[in-house]
């Protein structure tokens, strides 16, 4: 893997990295200005820089062995160069001027599993940035632009949660957040111990059914005359709308309430029956898996020394997330990769 002084000639003169994420609950709530919980996972997205001496902005990706440049006021670049200039983009919009710059990304964290290697990537760059051109800028704030980058400039209308998870979350400890107010805290992990496997099956979030997802929640809270989904907290009024629109409703606020239980300090069993169930409502009701997650997870699940498991991320494809009894984890992943891949299936495991 060719380093920053092998790409560019010269050495970084700031760095900074940031770790991806697994959503342990509250999927596809964010956006509904819901609750959700993720923790951070090991993999990181390390990213460094340097001024360019000259116009040019120049970005290399070392995991894909791919070089991007482009002139200020010039074409975009498209691929990884989206989420970067994304991030340049938004600064100067905060009136930050950024000059041409020289950018090296190594990154652990798999691309197409759900686990946030853009956000990862848009608050590495960001952070180092910030050490760059010494800006002043907190860590929200630093979440927030990067989720306007990959709004705006990626064409992916996520919610806040990615970016805010990888900018304030911390190893060992369940984030806590209210994507409404971004209250947050840190909380201890439930227990047992944390798995997370790679379903083999990538997917591609802009052009998935993620933005249709989005629009068919925001259809259903007009009609409700609520906000956003979040401000339901019973499922009375669901009956009201047309499908698919109440089973987009129901998965939202039955997620919501999860999120809300979990935290109240149920124990690691309690916690992993409610994994179980947003795998079903993620299945059934936001009809976001697909036959080889739903594999994974159901391999997860029947497991004996599994608590509970369910797709993390947006869906579509990418990763699975379980908790097992403590000392257990090297053998569950084992048996349940055997198993998948007997099935038809190739995957990894990664936490």
């Amino acid at each position: 893997m060719r380093t920053f002084v092998d790409v560019f000639g010269c050495e970084p003169e700031a760095s900074a990295s940031a770790f991806g994420r697994v959503n342990l609950l509250g999927e596809h709530t964010d956006y509904n200005e819901g609750y959700v919980l993720p923790t951070t996972i090991p993999q990181a997205t390390h990213v460094q820089v340097a001024l360019s001496s000259t116009r040019r902005f120049r970005f290399y990706a070392a995991n894909l062995g791919e070089f991007l440049e482009y002139e200020d006021e010039g074409q975009a670049p498209r691929g990884f160069g989206q989420y970067v200039y994304g991030c340049i983009e938004v600064l100067k919009s905060r009136g930050v001027n950024v000059p041409p710059v020289l950018v090296h990304i190594a990154s652990e964290v798999p691309m197409g599993g759900g686990l946030s290697s853009s956000a990862a990537l848009e608050v590495a760059t960001l952070r180092a940035l910030r050490q760059l051109l010494d800006v002043s800028l907190d860590d929200v704030e630093l979440a927030k632009l990067a989720q306007r980058a990959e709004v705006e400039y990626a064409g992916v209308r996520c919610g806040i949660l990615d970016q805010m998870a990888s900018s304030l979350g911390s190893p060992d400890r369940m984030l806590f957040l209210d994507t409404r107010t971004l209250e947050r805290k840190l909380l201890p992990m439930p227990g047992g111990e944390l798995i997370v496997v790679d379903s083999g099956i990538a997917r591609t979030l802009a052009s998935s059914g993620y933005n249709q997802r989005r629009s068919e929640c925001e259809r259903a809270a007009a009609l409700l005359g609520v906000k956003a989904l979040r401000d339901e907290t019973t499922l009375d009024r669901i009956v009201e709308l047309p499908a698919p629109l109440d089973r987009r409703a129901r998965h939202i606020i039955t997620e919501n309430a999860r999120v809300l239980e979990a935290v109240s300090g149920v124990d690691v069993a309690r916690f992993g029956e409610l994994m179980n169930d947003s795998h079903a409502s993620l299945r059934d009701d936001y009809e976001v898996s697909v036959p080889g997650l739903d594999t994974l997870v159901h391999l997860l699940q029947q497991h004996p020394s599994v608590y509970g498991a369910r797709l993390t991320g947006a869906g579509f494809g990418g990763a699975c997330v379980a908790l097992a009894h403590p000392g257990t984890a090297s053998k569950v992943k084992s048996d349940v990769l055997t198993a998948y891949a007997a099935a038809g299936f190739e995957g990894k495991a990664l936490v």
